[in-house]
């Protein structure tokens, strides 16, 4: 078997929100051609015209050679090869960023083809089911310019995702930090009110994970705040310092009344690394397409796993990444959760009309996928709904 073409769709709700902190806006699906007329398909959580701009570019030298240059004519079946292939001759352009999640998305297309052809799910190749089913956790986000608003969003959230049978749920709570709406400001004592009233809402047989989007710019202006959260039973706090405070996560690790997670914006198992054995933290993040795909993913579930730390792979763009997320999450025994985003939880068009993904979400669990390959049946209607004219600078 041969790869003949790669095609990349640039995909656009209607409605962009640029000041909106959610990349469930747009997306890049990608699509590898075989000459047995098999076909794979993956995405990744980036900017797509960059990611589409890596993988069309053409070379320039042995150092920084063309995505498709380097995968036309070879076997997609050689998925290790291939990755080694592309982060090899990318090099000087690539190593980290949207290269690394332009091969996230190809990697996980070419997984795609391997289990189509062996009529396998991706986890079986992976090394099988380590677990019967896997519990999936709610994102919730906030809507609204005013605390009060934006609080009653986020009870609101809970609630609905409690009733259509979710037993854990990660919450938004970002009233200040770089990455917060820009009509909206709040406090941290604000940010206390809001944690404590949704756990008040879910009642204490929800799991409650938060995500503060990198708010705090030290260690120790976080642990004043999340201190006060030691008896709202909080899984994991996400993401509280930019990434690279590595001193501080160790900090948080150390002294936090919860666990610390962190990793949905990393490439490669090598900043993973950094973050484990520097970092210190406890829930490894690893997004399947910015890491560098299926390849990449599992050698970092395998480090976590050889360090005593949990997987929850971050997810946040649409079914084709959550069925992925799923095969991984299947495949190793120290995810308890995965990010899950059905289609009446969220307000994202790309999400409800891209894909089918295969999933079977039942008593709040995912049971293991049967179909071959990633599962994931595209609707051909949305690609020509959402996509957007090439790009001309």
């Amino acid at each position: 078997m041969k790869i003949t073409a790669i095609e990349s769709y640039v995909l656009v709700v209607p409605n962009l929100k640029q000041d909106a902190t959610s990349s469930s806006q747009d997306n890049i699906v990608v699509v590898v051609h075989t000459d047995e007329g098999i076909t794979g398909v993956g995405e990744t959580d980036t900017g797509p015209w960059i990611a589409k701009a890596a993988i069309d570019s053409p070379g320039s030298h042995s150092m920084a050679m063309g995505m498709k240059d380097l995968l036309i004519g070879q076997d997609p079946l050689d998925t290790a090869a291939l990755w080694d292939r592309l982060y090899t001759f990318t090099a000087m352009s690539g190593r980290r960023g949207a290269v690394i999640c332009a091969m996230g998305a190809i990697d996980m297309a070419l997984w795609d083809i391997k289990g189509k052809a062996l009529n396998q799910p991706i986890y079986k190749l992976l090394g099988g089911a380590h677990v019967e089913h896997i519990t999936p956790y709610a994102s919730l986000q906030p809507e609204g310019t005013t605390v009060k608003r934006y609080t009653q969003t986020l009870i609101d959230w809970a609630k609905k995702a409690k009733k259509a049978g979710f037993r854990a749920g990660k919450m938004e709570c970002t009233l200040a930090g770089p990455y917060r709406h820009q009509s909206l400001r709040g406090t941290d004592e604000q940010a206390t009110e809001i944690v404590t009233a949704v756990r008040e809402a879910v009642g204490k047989d929800f799991t409650l994970m938060v995500d503060v989007q990198y708010l705090w710019r030290d260690a120790k202006s976080c642990l004043r705040t999340v201190s006060k959260w030691a008896d709202l039973d909080i899984f994991f706090l996400e993401t509280p310092l930019l990434v690279d405070n590595l001193e501080g996560y160790a900090i948080l690790a150390r002294e936090a009344p919860m666990r610390i997670a962190a990793g949905e914006w990393l490439n490669t198992r090598h900043e993973f690394r950094e973050l484990m054995d520097v970092g210190k933290i406890d829930v490894a993040q690893p997004d399947i397409g910015r890491v560098g795909g299926f390849t990449e993913a599992m050698r970092v579930c395998h480090m976590a796993e050889d360090r005593g730390r949990l997987i929850v792979p971050h997810c946040w763009k649409t079914g084709i990444g959550i069925a992925a997320s799923a095969h991984m999450a299947f495949a190793v025994p120290h995810c308890p959760f995965i990010e899950y985003l059905p289609a009446q939880l969220t307000d994202s068009g790309l999400r409800r009309d891209l894909c089918d993904d295969g999933l079977v979400f039942k008593n709040g669990v995912l049971l293991p996928p049967t179909r071959p390959g990633l599962g994931v049946v595209l609707n051909k209607e949305a690609l020509r709904k959402y996509k957007t004219k090439p790009l001309v600078l």
